[in-house]
C-alpha cells in the first residue's frame, strides 16, 4: 500500500512546478440544428463539463493552474483562443504560465462533432501535446467519453511495464 502511494505522489510532483494557464474550451458550432432553433443550453453546460474535467485532471497530475482573471480583458477580445496566431501563449507568459491550454468542441451537426485539447509550451508557442477526437452523438456521455479518451491516450498515458 505504501508502495502505490509512494508511486502516486511521485507521479504528482513530477509536473507540482509546471504552471498552465487554461483558458477553457471554445464551441464552434457550424450546425444547421442552432441556426434554425438557435443555440442548446445543454451544450453551453457540456462544456463547462468537459472544463472541469480537464481542470480536475491536471490537478490531480500535479500541475497548478494558474489565474486567468488579470488577463480577463485580453482574453475576452479573442474569440478562439485556440487558433488566435500565438496570442494564447504569449498571455499564459504573462501570467507567468509555463504553458497554455485550450480546447475547443466543434459541432457539425447532432451527429458529428469533434473535440480538439492542445498544451503549448509559452515560451516558445510549441505543442507539447494535443489531440483530437470525433465523436458521434450530441450527449452528456458522448463528450465525457471523448474528453476521458484525449486526456487518457494524448496526455497522460501510462507507460507499460
Amino acid at each position: 500500500m505504501r508502495l502505490i502511494l509512494f508511486a502516486l505522489l511521485a507521479a504528482s510532483a513530477v509536473h507540482a512546478q509546471e504552471r498552465v494557464a487554461f483558458f477553457g474550451m471554445t464551441l464552434l458550432d457550424t450546425s444547421l440544428q442552432t441556426s434554425t432553433l438557435g443555440q442548446d443550453p445543454a451544450e453551453l453546460d457540456r462544456l463547462a463539463m468537459l472544463e472541469a474535467m480537464v481542470t480536475d485532471r491536471f490537478t490531480q497530475e500535479g500541475y497548478v493552474l494558474v489565474d486567468i482573471e488579470p488577463a480577463r480583458k485580453e482574453i475576452d477580445r479573442v474569440v478562439n483562443l485556440a487558433k488566435c496566431y500565438g496570442c494564447d501563449t504569449r498571455i499564459a507568459t504573462q501570467l507567468g504560465a509555463d504553458y497554455s491550454l485550450v480546447g475547443e468542441v466543434q459541432k457539425v451537426s447532432d451527429l458529428i462533432l469533434a473535440i480538439n485539447l492542445q498544451l503549448r509550451a509559452a515560451d516558445s508557442g510549441e505543442m507539447v501535446k494535443g489531440g483530437v477526437v470525433d465523436i458521434r452523438g450530441n450527449t452528456d456521455e458522448s463528450w465525457q467519453r471523448g474528453m476521458r479518451y484525449i486526456l487518457k491516450n494524448r496526455f497522460f498515458v501510462k507507460e507499460k511495464q
